[in-house]
């Protein structure tokens, strides 16, 4: 009887429900009688009788709703239009709102509705303000309308506006956070729907047509331009990285296809270029390249992004001005002056006194200022040992704890054997033999060293190998296909032993192979370092094309346009996933624009040059399988883990300080506790899994249409069982997650010394019989730096990997959601969510106190920085910390 006791709209429903469960006529009247309270008309209700007589007797009622939503945001260009022509001709502007009842009305058989209630949010003074508005709006039902399942929202403003919730008589709430547009944009209603969640079979009957209608305005008919207000996601293939109406040396090929398989992006419907019929054409600075409206940046984000490019801007004017002709380092003093830490306040004058002693306190003080935007801080990875660059062991560490660790393998055999075709690519066989390495083996034999599980590999021959030739005729880039040999010592840190550098054999006599082993004099040493800025060369690029953007980025967009266009925002799913898909469409979207298309960051200034999508292709094609793209799958895969069911996570690490394996399997774990809780919530058998057809249709065109090119391979999990689908779902969040997280927050502290980590060489290392050798003899390091990027490049990559290194001050980490609200009736679930946050909280502290564990060499030592890059939580900027749920950056 407490419900009695509650606001009139839940009163009305405990009436509602209770009338049209009772059978037969009877005699109720202390049950039946309204208490004091209830806005609504009295009725006399007769308990004598029949309870048809009674239900036929409705009562209209009042049902108070807050909406809150954001009206200061201005739109786009198409919004902006109208809002000029309002002023000249002002029109009745207002929001129109209808709450869907889950109950279908027997007389129409459609779905009941409210009365329409009416927000004039530009008169109407809000509840709440700051920032965010909520406004207070009366609803009007029927005594038998049943619980608001859905709500339509009408935008007769000449404006859209971002709503983020709605909650009637503090019960029912929808969570919106989505963008109205203006009923002159789009004509058609918005829909929402409740918190709650619901498979498709347990669809309450008044939803069932509009859960299917809303799918169906979200896949759009695959035809026409879209426009920035639209919300419509389809796939098409990367045909819109090349600008052939700019030059022909823009032209790219498409992405997608047989000739260069790769995932599908989201459709934006552009015209084709004037030049190329099968190019879409270029969109404009003042038209940026669409995604769905829901999926654009918000004001924080764009903010902290917007700032990010114009210090970068900044920081590429000074150096652009004081750049030699020769656009070549003289000195690593050149380098060092980069950095806030080489400042004109730390240079003394002729006469040794310091050049801060004569200036006035103002021009110190904007001096400072003016230096914090020109000069980039000092990267992490030498902000504690300036000359850890030349060190073996850290150019061996960053293998397993720096930005690339997804690329160490153990060695199975010895020599390494090639798999590309020997009649087009020459002998499968390697250069390294076993007199190469055998004296730096601790006394060991090859084959007992294999045998030990000591002998470890970066093999970047095969992916490089057959596009040497064209990388090397671009000028300015000189590139080898490498191989790098590790022994993994007592102390569990790996020791480089051996270099192979590969070209293209010129013909069977001439050999194309050379290898290089730890130096023993000064030309040596200055041979090896070369040898290893050329391994680290490739490892940046394989880092940024195969492990960044193809397995994060590309390969996760087909599953998140399905997700909207086969999983109802109702789907238990979709709300699961909705937090891991946030701002990527948008972020592939930029990186479209100006990072991997023709001419963009990538192109110049990584060693593949315009090739460099092409070697993503290739590793698509050759080598990606979504089966192996969780962790322990992944370890095992590169041979640096066995499985071990007596094991935590079931499998055994054979370098057992591997700080991205160590943490990384804690939080790969901690998701997929996670998942397998909420999954056996929702699903108890494999014939709910295979019953459910949005999940089926959603899996289905994952696969079939976003990975269209790769749809016929065996390796797909089949998704039959709740299992199945843990195990889907737990690879997916721990791509968008913590995979991403450790490959992307790390580049500007690990790689803004470019010394350590070069994206590109402009040099091969000369030979004996070289015309310049002799050159190289006289002045090695002038060689080394003549060899790295130009000026110019260093200090625009520098700036690129810095803005994309920075966490927002809006950013979603790991372990914390804002849409726990959806829950509040299943305690079970929101027990999972709480049990995962903390024990990510418990992850931090298991992280940060490995990091302070000295018999852990790989994360602590002199000169050594701490592994951080798996610790959840950040703050704002370049952390080298933090996993946000989602692709954000």
């Amino acid at each position: 009887m407490e419900e009695f006791n509650a606001n009139p709209f839940s009163r009305a429903l405990h009436l509602s429900r209770y009338v049209q469960q009772t059978k037969f006529p009877t005699t109720r009247k202390k049950i039946l009688q309204l208490r004091k309270g209830v806005r609504a008309p009295a009725v006399a209700l007769n308990v004598n009788e029949p309870v048809k007589a009674v239900a036929e007797k409705l009562v209209a009622l009042n049902v108070t709703a807050l909406v809150t939503l954001r009206t200061g945001e201005m739109g786009n260009a198409e919004q902006i239009i109208p809002l000029l022509f309002d002023a000249f001709k002002p029109t009745q502007r207002f929001t129109v709102l209808q709450l869907v009842s889950t109950k279908i009305d027997p007389r129409t058989m459609e779905p009941k509705m409210s009365k329409e209630a009416t927000l004039d949010w530009s008169k109407k003074k809000p509840i709440i303000g700051a920032g965010r508005n909520t406004y207070k709006v009366e609803f009007i039902v029927d005594s038998d309308f049943g619980v608001p399942g859905a709500i339509t929202v009408s935008n007769k403003y000449r404006r859209g506006f971002f709503l983020e919730s709605i909650t009637i008589e503090g019960l029912v709430q929808f969570v919106c956070n989505s963008w109205i547009q203006a009923e002159m944009v789009n004509a058609k209603k918005r829909m929402f729907f409740s918190n709650k969640a619901y498979l498709p079979c347990e669809t309450p009957i008044g939803l069932k047509e509009l859960r299917d209608e809303e799918l169906r305005e979200l896949r759009g008919d695959g035809k026409g331009h879209r426009i920035p207000s639209n919300r419509i996601y389809d796939y098409d293939v990367y045909n819109d990285l090349g600008d052939p109406e700019t030059g022909i040396e823009y032209a790219r090929p498409t992405l997608g296809g047989e000739k260069n398989p790769h995932p599908r992006r989201c459709r934006t419907g552009r015209p084709p270029s004037n030049i190329d019929m099968d190019m879409e054409s270029r969109s404009h600075s003042f038209m940026p390249i669409y995604v769905p409206r829901d999926e654009a940046l918000e004001k924080g984000k764009s903010d902290a992004f917007n700032l990010g490019k114009l210090k970068g801007i900044l920081r590429n004017i000074i150096p652009s001005l004081t750049v030699t002709d020769s656009n070549v380092f003289k000195g690593f003093s050149d380098l060092d002056s980069l950095y806030n830490e080489r400042t004109l306040l730390g240079m003394k004058s002729p006469n040794g006194i310091h050049m801060k002693h004569l200036l006035p306190k103002m021009i110190h003080k904007v001096q400072e200022s003016v230096e914090e935007i020109f000069k980039f801080d000092p990267p992490k990875i030498n902000s504690r040992d300036t000359s850890c660059w030349l060190r073996d062991d850290q150019f061996s560490r960053q293998a397993l704890a720096g930005i690339n660790p997804l690329s160490i393998e153990r060695i199975k055999e010895f020599p390494p054997v090639s798999k590309l075709d020997r009649s087009i690519y020459g002998p499968q066989e390697s250069a390294l033999k076993e007199e190469h390495i055998r004296g730096h083996l601790d006394g060991m034999s090859v084959q007992q060293a294999i045998d030990e599980n000591k002998l470890f590999i970066l093999d970047y021959h095969d992916i490089y190998l057959p596009f040497l030739n064209q990388i090397n005729s671009l000028e300015d880039r000189k590139a080898y296909a490498t191989r790098t040999i590790f022994l993994l010592t007592p102390m569990e840190t790996l020791k480089p032993i051996a270099i192979e550098l590969s070209l293209p054999p010129v013909d069977p006599n001439s050999p194309s192979n050379q290898v290089l082993t730890p130096p023993i004099d000064a030309t040596t040493n200055w041979l090896w370092q070369l040898g290893k800025a050329h391994v680290c060369s490739n490892d940046s690029g394989v880092h940024q094309l195969v492990h960044h953007w193809l397995r994060t980025h590309a390969c996760m967009e087909p599953f998140i346009i399905a997700a909207h266009r086969q999983l109802s925002a109702m789907h238990p799913i979709y709300k699961f996933l909705d937090p891991h898909m946030r701002y990527t469409l948008k972020i592939n979207a930029l990186a479209r624009e100006t990072l991997i298309n023709a001419g963009g960051i990538i192109e110049t200034e990584f060693t593949p040059g315009k090739y460099c999508m092409q070697i993503s292709c290739a590793a698509y094609r050759d080598w990606w399988r979504f089966d192996l793209e969780g962790l322990p799958a992944d370890l095992i895969r590169r041979g640096v883990a066995i499985p071990d069911p007596t094991q935590a996570h079931g499998i055994r690490l054979l370098i057992e300080d591997y700080p991205y394996a160590t943490d990384g399997l804690l939080i790969w774990s901690s998701i997929q506790k996670l998942v397998q809780s909420y999954v056996n919530y929702f699903y108890q058998d494999a014939s709910a899994v295979c019953s459910d057809t949005e999940l089926q249709a959603w899996y289905d065109e994952s696969i079939n249409v976003g990975h269209a090119d790769l749809r016929h391979a065996s390796w797909w999990p089949k998704l039959s069982s709740p299992d199945d689908l843990i195990s889907i779902l737990t690879t997916i969040i721990w791509l968008a997650s913590a995979q991403h997280a450790a490959l992307n927050f790390g580049q500007y502290p690990y790689g803004g010394h470019v010394p350590t980590r070069p994206p590109l060489m402009r040099q091969l290392i000369p030979k004996e019989n070289d015309p310049g050798y002799m050159n190289f003899v006289k002045d090695p390091q002038g060689y080394f730096l003549s060899s790295l990027p130009s000026w110019s490049q260093i200090t625009k990559y520098m700036a690129v990997i810095d803005i994309i290194s920075s966490h927002s001050p809006d950013e979603e980490y790991l372990g914390v959601r804002k849409d726990l609200s959806t829950w509040s009736g299943d305690p079970k679930i929101l027990e999972a969510f709480y049990s995962f946050s903390m024990e990510i909280k418990s992850i931090e502290k298991e992280i940060e106190k490995r990091n302070s564990d000295i018999s852990l060499r790989n994360r602590c030592g002199v000169g050594i920085s701490p592994y951080e890059l798996l610790i959840p939580s950040s703050g704002p900027g370049v952390t080298c910390r933090g996993v946000p749920n989602s692709i954000t950056v």
